[in-house]
This record gives C-alpha cells, sequence and structure tokens, in this order.
C-alpha cells in the first residue's frame, strides 16, 4: 500500500530541488504533483483540498530552517501535515475498563471477525487481557463456525451461539458469561450486510444499548478505497462509533481510506491489519505511516517487530556465539526461521530508511525469499550432529545434503564456504573496534538473513534533512552540527534556558 502515492510523492518533490528560495510560483507547481498524487490515492478532493491548501499556507508563510534547503522544507510541512491529516497522536483503547467490551461492525466480507480474532491476541500479549469471543452474526453461520474456530486457535473461551438466537440476548448473556470465567475482555463479532440497511442498524443500536461496550471499532476494508469512508459515515452517524480497524494494509490498495478517513468522519484509525495470520495486527501509528508514504522507512516498527521474536537474552546469547565462533548452522536457521517471522523480506527492508529507493536499484537481487527458502532446505537436510559441527561435512555427506534438498553439490559447497567466512568476519567484528568493524562489512558473504556487504546507499542522496532518517544518515544540521529540534524539544530547551537565567539572577540577589 501507498507505493505509488510514495513514487508520485517523490516526483513532486524532486521538482523543488536545486531552488534558492520557496517562491509562490514553485510552491504551486509542485503542489500541482501533490494534488493529482493525492487524488490518484483514491483520498476524498475535500480533503486533498483542505491538504493542499494548508501546505501552501505554511510553506509560504514560514522560513526556512537553518540547515533545511526549500525542497526539505517542503518534505518536512508535508510530513507535519500528513500525520494530522492521519489523525495526530495514535490513539489506543480504554484499557482500564474492566470488562472492556468491544463491538466490531461493519459490511459483510470487511474482517470483522477475523479482526476479532486478532484484537483478542494482540491485547492478550500486549496487554495481559483474559478475552471472551461472542459471535452475534446468526444470520451466517460460517460466521459463528469461523470464529469458534479461531478461539480454539487462541486457546480462548466463546460463547457457544447458535442461528436461532437473538444477537441481544447472545450479547447480554455473553456479559455474565464472560464475568463467571473471570474474562476482563469481551469482543462482540455482529452481524454484516452487503449494504447498509434500517434493520442492520437498529439491531446494532439495540446491542449498545444492552451491554455498552467503551469501544464501537468499524471495521473497513481499505481496498475499496472512497466507499469505505462512506461507509463508515453511515455507521458514525447511527452508532457513534469509536475508532477505525483497516483491514488488508498490506495489499496493493492506493491508500485513499487511510488518508481520508479521519478527516470526513472525525474517527482515527486506531488498529491496522497487515497480513493474514492472527499475529498480523498493528497499531495505527500516524507518525509512521506519513514516514511510510514519503519514503522514510518505519525504523520504530521494524524495532518493536524484532523485539517481539528475539529477546534480549537470546540477542546476548547469539553475540556471544559470534563471539568465539561458535555460531552454527543450527543457530543460522533458527535465526532465519525468527526473521521470517517479522515480516516478508521486501516488507521490512521497506522500514528501513532509503532502503525503498536501494531496492528498486538492486531490483529481483533485494528480495532473497527464494534464497532463503533453498538455504533452510539444505541446511534442514543436514543431521543435527552436521549443524552442530559443520567440519564433519565431507564430499560423500554433501552429496547426501544436496540430494536431501534437491539442490546441487556446489550449492551446499558454496554456502559452507560463505558460512565459515561469515563467521570468522563476525568474529572479528565482535571483538574489534569501530574502524575495524566499519572495513570488515564489505567482506561479508551473501548469506540470506545475515546479508552480503552494504547495498549502494548512493539512493539515499538528496534524504538528507527529512523526518525520519536516523543519526549518521546524512541528516540535516543546524548551528553545531546537530539536527533541528522538533517543536517539542524546542520549547523545553528554551524553558531550561529561562529556567538557568532565573537561577543566576536569584544567585546574584
Amino acid at each position: 500500500m501507498f507505493e505509488s502515492l510514495q513514487d508520485r510523492l517523490s516526483a513532486a518533490f524532486q521538482k523543488f530541488k536545486g531552488q534558492k528560495q520557496l517562491t509562490e510560483e514553485n510552491v504551486k507547481e509542485g503542489l500541482r504533483e501533490v494534488r493529482l498524487a493525492l487524488l490518484e490515492a483514491d483520498v476524498n478532493f475535500k480533503v486533498v483540498k483542505q491538504f493542499v491548501d494548508q501546505v501552501k499556507d505554511r510553506a509560504l508563510g514560514e522560513e526556512v530552517l537553518k540547515g533545511l534547503e526549500p525542497g526539505q522544507q517542503v518534505v518536512k510541512i508535508v510530513n507535519d501535515e500528513l500525520i494530522e491529516l492521519l489523525g495526530g497522536e495514535q490513539k489506543g483503547v480504554d484499557l482500564k475498563a474492566k470488562p472492556l467490551k468491544m463491538m466490531m461492525v461493519g459490511l459483510q466480507g470487511s474482517g470483522k471477525t477475523t479482526s476479532s480474532g486478532k484484537l483478542a491476541l494482540f491485547l492478550r500479549k500486549n496487554h495481559g487481557k483474559k478475552p471472551y469471543l461472542v459471535p452475534a452474526d446468526v444470520y451466517r453461520p460460517a460466521a459463528i463456525d469461523q470464529l469458534t474456530t479461531l478461539a480454539r486457535q487462541l486457546d480462548v473461551p466463546v460463547y457457544p451461539s447458535t442461528t436461532d438466537m437473538d444477537p441481544v440476548e447472545i450479547c447480554k448473556d455473553a456479559l455474565a458469561k464472560a464475568g463467571e470465567l473471570g474474562c476482563d475482555l469481551v469482543l462482540f463479532d455482529t452481524a454484516g450486510r452487503l449494504h447498509i440497511d434500517e434493520t442492520l442498524m437498529d439491531e446494532l443500536a439495540n446491542i449498545k444499548a444492552a451491554c455498552q461496550p467503551q469501544e464501537i471499532l468499524f471495521v473497513a476494508d481499505a481496498m475499496t478505497g472512497q466507499d469505505a469512508v462512506t461507509v463508515a459515515e453511515a455507521f458514525n452517524e447511527k452508532l457513534d462509533i469509536t475508532g477505525v480497524v483497516l483491514t488488508k494494509m498490506d495489499g496493493d490498495a492506493r491508500g485513499g481510506a487511510a488518508l481520508s478517513i479521519k478527516t470526513v468522519t472525525g474517527k482515527s484509525v486506531k488498529f491496522v491489519g497487515v497480513g493474514e495470520k492472527l499475529s498480523e495486527l498493528e497499531l495505527f501509528h500516524p507518525d509512521r505511516i506519513a514516514s511510510r508514504i514519503l519514503g522514510m522507512g518505519d525504523m520504530l516498527t521494524l524495532i518493536e517487530k524484532a523485539q517481539s521474536e528475539i529477546n534480549e537474552e537470546e540477542a546476548k546469547a547469539m553475540a556471544e556465539k559470534m563471539a568465539k565462533a561458535e555460531f552454527d548452522f543450527e543457530d543460522f536457521r533458527s535465526h532465519m526461521r525468527k526473521l521470517k517471522k517479522l515480516g516478508s523480506m521486501e516488507g521490512l527492508l521497506k522500514m528501513i530508511p532509503g532502503m525503498g529507493n536501494v531496492m528498486k536499484q538492486l531490483g529481483q537481487d533485494a528480495l532473497p525469499e527464494d534464497e532463503m527458502k533453498r538455504t533452510e532446505a539444505i541446511i534442514s537436510s543436514m543431521t543435527m550432529q552436521e549443524r552442530r559441527q559443520p567440519k564433519l561435512i565431507n564430499q560423500s555427506r554433501k552429496e547426501r545434503i544436496a540430494r536431501g534438498s534437491g539442490v546441487k553439490v556446489k550449492d551446499v559447497d558454496g554456502l559452507i564456504k560463505n558460512f565459515k567466512q561469515m563467521s570468522t568476519v563476525m568474529q572479528a567484528m565482535m571483538g574489534g573496534g569501530e574502524k575495524k568493524r566499519k572495513g570488515l562489512f564489505g567482506k561479508l558473504p551473501k548469506l540470506p538473513g545475515l546479508g552480503g556487504g552494504l547495498p549502494d546507499l548512493s539512493a539515499l542522496k538528496g534524504m538528507e534533512g527529512m523526518p525520519g532518517m536516523p543519526p549518521g544518515m546524512g541528516g540535516a544540521e543546524e548551528e553545531g552540527g546537530k539536527r533541528p529540534l522538533s517543536k517539542k524539544a524546542l520549547k523545553e530547551r528554551n524553558r531550561k534556558k529561562l529556567n538557568k537565567k532565573l537561577n543566576k539572577k536569584k544567585k546574584k540577589k
């Protein structure tokens, strides 16, 4: 998602490159491209007009920050306005409520049932909640079966609904049952229709009145674009929804729904589904999404994903093994499997600032998915002893491993050779200083999951000064070689200076 928008915005920002100052003429020309990019992304036309007007007013009304060129200033303004457009701050759920009652609403096929399961897992894993799933869609027997199956997979209790029961009574009785079981999170999976009708809305309003849920989340398929926004508006008028869950954010939709829904409904997107697995649900962070749209990556989400799969103790143990040259094929396979759990290689690389441009340069070489599968197959064809002691692998063993993994002997040879080189370099890196480590990066062999040297980072040129670029990546500078401070940091610095002056005056007195 957002790929075409990202490409169009990058082209629009190129028009500001080389400009010595921002004028009404060059701002108007550049923002014309921004307007077209947003309209092509299926963003509501009223939202586009408001957004472009705000960017224009700020671009012509602000002095260029020290250390930022005019083009970079426009990127900063667009980034700030995108964050506001997407909802400003991240909006969570009321976790203090006991029990926390969440009502999932939306049209049929939008992903309510799957999202209910994902939310149950997310809130249990991250906030220690004890979920209770309630199938309240009695008109579609498959919905009850689906939620019951998800509950079994998650090992959480589910209300035993049947198609001859009244949805309102199901929800009321489920609340009592949840209390008896000690559950502090109740998720109501309500019915949907192919389109909005009064009967459906009245039923949902009755469930709301009977159960008083703290959260009414409208679930929308991000692939439907502006239709999702229109439907969200109708549900909001009738039920006063508290937030939105966008599903299929990993698809190739243009992103218009995510960019329009807050302005049109006044309600923020709270969660996004980024895959089919139950674990693939994320909090919606407007600042991180804005950063992705502008091609500046999303390091915080990448770090959180890594922390969810690799804990500190495992990381330390791996580092110690590398330092002692004890890192074997068993460890390497485990490392690759954890990496795969984080998502596709393409998705992970896009979260690193500037890597989107690098991937375009490298083409298919940037995505070693097939190579990772082949490497795992080779390692899995080894015995446990061979994985732990690669020195044991002689010619006859290589032939057996090649037959078992469906590759040629030279492929097994290549993996073992690269693995030995990688172990030597890693050991030296763990024990060497900064200069030594930099020199050794280029010597890393190409091993999927651990990289091979550094990619050509020339694509990062022109990214200097953009928000989201990590320190050391050529960010913009102000006096003293420091990066420009955010408004919050600037305010805090001024406050400290004022306090310092006041304290000096007090001492003199």
